[in-house]
């Protein structure tokens, strides 16, 4: 055993990591000081202290400004993104943290903290003195010995690691530490701009290693390779040099200080205390001192571990955080639990019994599939208890495992029964293939998440380890990876697949005793009871049903598009003057600006080539007719591959339709999105666009497309929520928005507005919900810049939007958060930067997001309500599609006359605001005649 210990920590890989830990939770003080890197760095060095007990210690900064290797590469770390001021304000903290312990900050101007800690562990590593180099960075692994270790913090429930010689040969497939530099010398770094020689990645770097073990020996080797590598090794040779050189840690960097220098002395309370007190660690200080800060009982806000504003300053939250940084996340093997198999007709029977004897029951489905279609129910899982939960197997042959389920239909369709879960669309939707309808209310965990932190991810094995400090079993334990490899749950074991769905029912059962208070103290138990939790059988049942596909429509259409790109791929060649690969950023940016000079001040991407993105080539469209004819085919070229030719393989061939998926929680406005299609993003502005929706039709001859569409939803809103006189009354007199709106910009007579300045108006009444500047204007409507803040201006000062505007930015700034009309939040943590850039994306979100989530509100409703009465009603007609503002319906010809007064009417009135809405209904024989 070695008598003496030297940790040396790499402190602004530390930092990053505690930041990154938290970004989806951040902690924020009552002075709005977000202190997540402190917090987790703070944890991370207790940590090493309290369990590694180091006899010496240090933390190597890297000096600001340009290094030794800018004077070899000026490009070197060009790439790094600017560091985030959350970073950059924590520093100094973390800097009186490491002091307050008293531990030497070790740092040199031209030097980096690898080069410090590098220089230090070879001077000080022997037999008697292990050196541990605590970092996640990779390239440490070249300085590696029999007395020198990488040691990686825990993180996210793993335990720290330590890699020693075998394990860093393993993980880069090499010889020898040393050979870490070549490995990063062939492949490079994109983190630190290293640019490695191209074509080589991880694998080929590692063969090429194998065989010739060093760089140099390689390069003088060239002539025995092949083909794109050889040519690649030979021109790039002086480059891979290079990479090696600034891959390769420094170790003679003269930093005047002394191993007894390092030794730890443990933590000085006078310096700590009032640091903890500025940043508000409270429970830590009894970890450290056994003694707790005085509580002064302050009433203000301050963020809560979901990242919510507490108006108490509870420090429960805290102690939460603490231990999700600190301690190893618990699993199955270390949390008791009884989980049973019920196999037989017996146990199931009186696990039913049971069941329907509860309030509230938490259910889960196994499948062969994620996608419903496809899916085969493996088994069920059943818990109304925390850590005890059943697991019934559900046989592959259909007859046998309808029959199953027939035994549970009474508890499934009690609807005085809670029925709990995480995804429940899902679960619902399965059912519903078996003959099983869901019924009562539902208690859906992901949604509730959804509602309590929209910006956080949402998935079970995420929530389980934020909230309940648990790591579940991951499904690739069972099944593999994804890949074509991967198995099915139908391959598992009964005994390994009933221990991880019924720890699935658990963790959602454990969930929902978390997230129930949550939700009442938020404020959104209507919201989340009323309106995300009844839409999930609507959304089920519209998918359920799904819309036919007129193949041959498409088919004809794709022939169009080829033949019209092929005309326009002619265009650009005659005017380019050369033929080239029109899909390649590289070839093009050549042709546009090397070849035909279009703009001389041409910006260049990080890779070296021309930027040719749409909005670089949309500035330009006026200078040559090639930019005009390259955006025109790339949009075809869009068409093509995402639509036309990709819809006629989403349809079923069990009833030829295309059923999307519904996503309730990913957009943090409230809004729904889709994918398989993607129904939000089929263009409707281009003439070409439109001609997808003529390829949805009605299910038979006896139907036809009922499209019923918001008109201008979110400029009602706005007029409501501001109480603007002018756009108030506008829209309660039926009068045209827009011309009202060029009527007062411009100060002419309604009556006197041309197309023009409607069409200016139009764009500024849009654009100012989503907070456009001048410059914004002035491109979307090619006009001087000034004549665009002189609307602007005029804007403002016609109307009164602006209070609203900023009584908007300003109720953020005061409470984290904004709402909708139904009380829906948008957490806004950048509110109050100090960062103009990130300030200024959060004061367009404060004042966006309370009219498109309360746009969203009122869809929903009125999604909710339609389907009620039309279920109710028991129509033939059924609602098939929400595309952004729409609904869509198939409908049945008998039927259209008496249900469009009906649909108009719950649209109109979901939800009553000041300013009436105005519903366009149209009836076609496909989706674009009735739109």
């Amino acid at each position: 055993m070695a008598k003496n210990k030297l940790f040396l920590l790499d402190a602004m890989a530390l930092i990053y990591r505690a930041h990154f830990a938290f970004s989806k939770a951040p902690r924020v003080n009552s002075k709005g000081v977000n202190t997540s890197a402190s917090f987790g760095f703070l944890n991370t060095l207790l940590e090493v202290i309290n369990k590694e007990k180091p006899t010496h210690i240090g933390v190597a900064f890297d000096s600001k400004g340009p290094t030794f290797r800018h004077d070899d590469f000026a490009e070197y770390k060009a790439n790094r993104q600017a560091q985030p001021e959350d970073i950059t304000v924590n520093i100094p903290f973390c800097i009186k943290l490491i002091e307050g312990f008293g531990i030497p900050v070790l740092i040199l101007q031209g030097y980096e903290a690898d080069d410090i800690i590098g220089t230090f562990a070879k001077k000080v590593a022997s037999p008697d003195f292990e050196v541990y180099m605590m970092t996640s960075d990779k390239d440490y692994g070249q300085l590696v010995d029999e007395n020198i270790f990488v040691y990686r913090p825990a993180f996210m429930g793993k335990g720290p690691e330590v890699y020693d010689i075998q394990k860093v040969l393993e993980k880069f497939g090499i010889k020898n530490t040393d050979q870490v530099r070549d490995i990063l010398g062939l492949m490079g770094d994109a983190v630190d701009n290293i640019p490695g020689i191209p074509g080589i990645g991880e694998k080929t770097a590692q063969k090429l290693i194998e065989e010739y073990e060093t760089v140099e020996n390689l390069i003088a080797n060239a002539h025995q390779l092949k083909g794109k590598l050889k040519e690649n090794v030979e021109k790039f040779a002086e480059q891979g040099l290079l990479s090696k050189q600034l891959a390769t840690i420094h170790l003679e960097v003269p930093l005047e200080i002394n191993v007894e220098d390092l030794i730890y002395t443990g933590p000085k309370e006078e310096l700590l205390m009032p640091l903890f007190e500025e940043l508000e660690f409270k429970t830590i200080v009894n970890r450290i001192f056994g003694k707790p800060t005085e509580d002064k009982e302050k009433k203000t806000p301050k963020v809560s571990n979901t990242g919510q504003f507490n108006l108490f300053g509870s420090t429960e939250d805290e102690k939460q955080q603490e231990e999700i940084v600190a301690k190893k996340l618990e699993t199955i093997e270390t949390v008791a639990h009884q989980y049973h198999i019920t196999e037989s007709k017996g146990t199931r029977s009186a696990l039913i019994k049971y069941l329907l004897a509860q309030k509230e029951i938490c259910f889960d489905t196994e499948t062969t599939s994620l996608e419903v279609a496809d899916a085969e129910l493996v088994g069920l899982s059943f818990c109304y208890l925390a850590h005890e939960a059943y697991y019934v197997p559900i046989p592959a042959n259909k007859e046998e495992a309808i029959a199953i389920l027939n035994e549970f239909k009474p508890v499934f369709e009690n609807e005085e029964i809670l029925k709990i879960g995480q995804n429940v669309k899902y679960d619902y939707a399965i059912l519903q293939q078996y003959g099983i309808e869901l019924k009562g209310k539902f208690w859906d965990t992901m949604l509730a998440h959804y509602l309590l932190e929209p910006d956080m991810r949402h998935n079970m094995d995420f929530l389980s380890e934020t909230y309940l400090n648990y790591t579940p079993v991951s499904i690739t334990e069972l099944i593999g990876k994804k890949g074509k490899n991967q198995g099915n749950m139908r391959d598992v074991a009964v005994e390994d697949i009933a221990d991880y769905a019924c720890e699935d029912a658990d963790i959602t059962f454990q969930l929902y005793q978390y997230f129930k208070p949550l939700i009442t103290e938020n404020g959104a138990e209507k919201l989340f009871n009323e309106v995300e939790n009844p839409l999930i059988n609507v959304l089920a049942t519209m998918e359920n049903e799904g819309v036919r596909i007129d193949n041959k429509a498409l088919a004809e259409f794709s022939d169009i598009l080829l033949n019209e790109s092929a005309v326009l791929e002619d265009s650009i060649y005659t005017h380019a003057g050369v033929k080239f690969n029109i899909a390649s950023p590289k070839q093009l940016g050549d042709v546009l600006f090397d070849k035909l000079k279009l703009d001389p001040k041409a910006k260049k991407t990080k890779t070296g080539q021309y930027a040719t993105g749409e909005e670089v080539l949309s500035k330009l469209a006026n200078t040559h007719p090639i930019v005009d004819n390259i955006l025109e085919f790339r949009q075809m070229q869009k068409l093509k591959s995402t639509y036309v030719d990709a819809l006629p393989q989403l349809v079923s061939p069990t009833d030829g339709r295309v059923h999307t998926s519904y996503n309730q929680a990913v957009a943090a406005t409230g809004r729904l999105s889709s994918n398989n299609p993607n129904l939000q993003n089929i263009p409707i502005r281009t003439d070409k666009g439109k001609e997808i929706r003529k390829a949805f039709v009605p299910r038979n001859d006896e139907y036809q497309i009922l499209s019923a569409d918001y008109s201008q939803i979110e400029l009602r809103i706005m007029a409501a929520f501001s109480k603007d006189e002018s756009m108030c009354n506008a829209f309660k007199n039926g009068i045209d928005i827009h011309s009202a709106t060029a009527a007062k910009v411009f100060n002419v007579d309604v009556n006197d507005v041309n197309g023009d300045m409607r069409r200016k108006a139009k764009m500024v009444n849009f654009g100012i919900i989503y907070g456009i500047s001048a410059f914004g204007l002035s491109q979307r409507l090619s006009i001087p810049r000034k004549e665009a803040g002189d609307i602007i201006e005029a804007y403002f000062r016609e109307f009164s939007i602006k209070s609203y505007m900023d009584s908007c930015i300003n109720e953020a700034r005061e409470r984290g958060y904004v709402e909708t009309i139904l009380g829906r939040r948008r957490y806004l943590r950048d509110i109050n930067s100090g960062n103009m850039t990130l300030r200024g994306y959060a004061e367009r979100n404060a004042i966006n997001a309370p009219i498109q989530g309360s746009a969203a509100d009122i869809i929903k409703v009125a999604m909710i309500n339609i389907d009620a009465w039309m279920k109710a009603e028991n129509l033939k007609s059924k609602m098939i599609l929400q595309v952004h503002d729409e609904l869509v319906f198939d409908a049945h010809k008998d039927e259209i006359d008496y249900i469009k007064p009906h649909i108009e009417s719950f649209m109109k009135n979901a939800i009553t605001l000041e300013v009436p809405m105005e519903i366009g209904i149209g009836v076609g024989n496909n989706w674009l005649e009735a739109h």
